[in-house]
């Protein structure tokens, strides 16, 4: 079997749950409204995000990550903890 190892690429990623603050606003500009959808009210917060495969859920404490070709996709924290580090805010 051929082995690959991931590429090393610089993502930007939110918290969901985590205050948006004014410089991830900027980098979200227009997201929340064409690509997600906070259902934060009642007793099942979450967010719905339009990805290249179609619909997926994102809970409390999963990221939400931009990829590299400007998509976006939910994360959960486990994964992300063991696929990213952090590089600058």
């Amino acid at each position: 079997m051929t082995k690959f190892r991931k590429k090393p690429v610089v993502i930007v990623a939110h918290k969901l749950g985590e205050s948006w603050s004014d410089d991830s606003m900027e980098i979200w500009q227009g997201v929340k409204e064409s690509k997600i959808t906070l259902y934060m009210g009642g007793s099942d917060p979450h967010a719905m995000i339009k990805t290249l495969e179609g619909h997926m859920r994102a809970d409390l404490g999963d990221w939400i990550i931009k990829g590299v070709a400007g998509e976006f996709y939910p994360c959960k924290p486990e994964i992300f903890a063991a696929t990213y580090e952090l590089v600058g805010s």
